[in-house]
């Protein structure tokens, strides 16, 4: 099978719910992985909204997630992990907040299998510096994709 992302509380491309907005309890939605390639020896997740009025909007980054991890429960704490700055200038999980009437904005997860046990990030790296340096240690990625519109 292929290194899949799955949440129970959304679908692939269907909305996720208002208690993973920030307009509502803005918890981070339960995730689950399967299949994560040979040589996984960390994971890496972010999360984007590339429909922002102003280009990609980046929302949360966790990265050297354990190789034998397989998930992360709803609003989990992720201290024990390396978190990335995002856009709104913290290191937690800022749910979806499009503009009123900007129509349907697209979340998407993206799980990076990496091949080092930590990205050996400096503190205050970016979302997008997280996603940059996965890239370079990538075996494969698994995204799940939510839509919010407000």
């Amino acid at each position: 099978m292929p290194f899949s992302l799955t949440s129970p509380a959304f679908g692939h491309g269907e909305p996720m719910p208002r208690r993973h907005a920030k307009e509502g309890e803005n918890l981070s939605p339960a995730l689950a992985w399967t299949d994560p390639p040979a040589g996984t020896r960390s994971f890496a997740l972010v999360v984007e909204d590339p429909d922002a009025p102003d280009g990609t909007f980046r929302h949360w980054a966790v990265f050297d997630i354990p190789p034998d991890q397989s998930s992360l429960a709803e609003g989990a704490p992720v201290a024990a992990f390396g978190r990335g700055v995002n856009d709104y200038g913290t290191d937690v999980y800022e749910g979806p907040n499009p503009p009123r009437d900007h129509g349907v904005h697209h979340y998407h997860f993206r799980l990076a299998a990496v091949d080092v046990p930590t990205l050996d990030l400096p503190l205050g790296a970016t979302v997008l510096d997280v996603w940059e340096k996965a890239r370079e240690h990538l075996l494969d990625e698994a995204r799940l994709t939510g839509t919010y519109r407000r």
